[in-house]
């Protein structure tokens, strides 16, 4: 490798990391309350990493990483309206995080070096790879579509147990994907995740259980 795929490497391992740094914070707090929590921290550290994978999609003309991302930032920045965090980021930087997914597109779009239709002819992945690797991506996106639609429903940030569910058949694919593509990051981002994803499922079913039978230890 080169002194340019180390830096692209480092990029998609420091958004890889932060992915990981959310869930690991984001499982130990409900471990400690004892049922799921979405803590601001996830939806902060989310961005962040969004924004790097994103970049690091882009340097490495994958358009399954850049398209698995686009939907999930959004939403992200939903959650933190719906937590009343929004208005408390500066003004620069909160617009700055809005538009940022726009122009990472057209930055794909109207670069020489890395216009669409590079992209789609330098990619260098089989057509169905491509396929496989972009459904896992559709759905690790749909845990947080369902995520949204469930706090909109009760106008506030909540984690569902499907979420985790869908986390992990997402994960699965994702990681097989990563394996036939022999792309480290992907894999290390994601295999990580299986433990917590299974861990918070655990904790909000027993939360449930805790629920409906009032003596259930």
């Amino acid at each position: 490798m080169n002194k340019s795929d180390y830096l692209i490497y480092s990029i998609g391992l420091l958004a890889q990391a932060l992915f990981s740094a959310r869930i690991l914070m984001q499982w130990f707090a409900s471990e400690k309350a004892g049922k799921v929590l979405s803590t601001n921290s996830f939806w902060t550290t989310s961005i962040l990493a969004s924004i790097l994978l994103m970049i690091y999609g882009a340097l490495r003309n994958d358009l399954v990483i850049i398209s698995g991302q686009i939907i999930s930032y959004f939403i992200y920045l939903r959650n933190l309206k719906l937590k009343n965090l929004w208005t408390d980021i500066p003004f620069a930087i909160r617009w700055g995080a809005v538009f940022f997914p726009f122009a990472a597109v057209a930055w794909l779009l109207f670069s020489d070096s890395y216009n669409l239709s590079y992209l789609i002819d330098h990619n260098k992945i089989a057509g169905p790879l491509i396929v496989w690797g972009g459904l896992g991506q559709a759905v690790f996106t749909l845990r947080f579509i369902y995520q949204w639609y469930y706090s909109e429903r009760l106008q506030k940030s909540v984690i569902p147990n499907g979420f985790w569910l869908i986390s992990l058949i997402g994960s699965l694919m994702i990681i097989s994907y990563a394996v036939i593509r022999i792309d480290p990051i992907l894999f290390i981002g994601q295999i990580f995740g299986i433990f917590a994803y299974s861990r918070n499922l655990a904790i909000g079913l027993r939360s449930n259980i805790k629920e409906q039978v009032p003596n259930y230890k």
